[in-house]
């Protein structure tokens, strides 16, 4: 059976990830600093994943 999974759900992991590592640049300066790059990066997994399962339908 051929597996043809969507893996757009990657970029939602992808970009908290992304926003975790880059959080941890600002850990130092602020804390609401750290907690806003995580919600950036779960932002920017969200829209690229919207993009990814739109552009793959077609």
């Amino acid at each position: 059976m051929k597996n043809d999974r969507d893996k757009s759900d990657w970029a939602i992991g992808g970009g908290l990830l992304g926003g975790l590592g880059l959080g941890f640049f600002f850990l130092k300066d602020s804390a609401l600093m750290f907690v806003g790059s995580i919600i950036l990066g779960l932002g920017i997994g969200l829209i690229l994943t919207a993009f990814i399962h739109h552009f793959s339908r077609k």
